[in-house]
């Protein structure tokens, strides 16, 4: 498909990023050898979705969960993300990325929490927006958001009564970004495993049987011509 008959993305695409282990294993290789295939994919999908014209791209990256994996896999996974991160600081002038995080980055080294920070200060005038679910759980976030506004009404800056969906929102990490209208999940896995819980509402989701690093430009097209083949009518007729 030339890019003449590409069909218009959605303004915002997440994918959760699956797969990474069982092709290692299918490989014979050690887990981490799968993250640092899937980190290169990831690299190609977020490159493509930028020259498609997709604003907003989320990808989940880390759960609350992953950490109950090898002490071996979870340092490789940071690892990685610092070597990613440090290159981005480099690149992201020229391809005018915006880096956002969602998630309790608390738990990550001080040094990673820096690059992150760094990373989203440096790109926040920018124009595609990355957002990186890291350290993120969608249950997590509801109560963190719950516990922000109940803070907010002791020290009587709202009532509970005022409380409405947007407002609750903006208590979100995703505060200021629009929902996802397609979330993409690799892998042959049908489940949502805690990703956006609030905010994929009224998404289309499009599961595929393909392991994340092998996720290609061709498979985001297929996804999004999917996406426009379903009838979106938001609980109308």
């Amino acid at each position: 498909m030339t890019q003449e008959e590409k069909i218009s993305p959605p303004r915002h695409i997440a994918i959760i990023m699956d797969g990474n282990g069982r092709w290692a294993k299918n490989r014979g290789l050690p887990r981490t050898a799968g993250h640092a295939a899937g980190a290169e994919a990831f690299r190609k999908i977020a490159n493509y979705c930028r020259e498609l014209g997709v604003e907003y791209l989320t990808v989940y990256a880390f759960s609350t969960e992953n950490w109950k994996r090898s002490q071996e896999e979870v340092s490789g996974i940071m690892r990685l993300l610092g070597l990613y991160l440090k290159e981005a600081l480099r690149d992201m002038r020229k391809n005018r990325v915006r880096f956002c995080f969602f998630g309790d980055l608390t738990k990550l080294s001080p040094k990673l929490q820096k690059l992150c920070l760094q990373a989203q200060e440096e790109s926040a005038d920018y124009d595609v927006q990355v957002n990186f679910c890291l350290n993120y759980g969608g249950r997590q976030e509801l109560v963190q958001a719950a516990q922000r506004f109940a803070a907010d009404v002791q020290q009587g800056l709202v009532q509970p009564q005022e409380l409405t969906e947007d407002m609750l929102s903006s208590y979100l990490y995703s505060k200021d970004v629009p929902d996802p209208e397609l979330i993409i999940r690799p892998s042959g896995e049908k489940r949502t495993s805690n990703f956006l819980l609030w905010q994929s509402a009224y998404s289309e989701y499009v599961f595929m049987n393909v392991l994340w690093p092998d996720f290609s430009p061709e498979h985001l097209d297929e996804a999004i011509e999917e996406y426009h083949r379903r009838n979106r009518r938001f609980g109308g007729v």
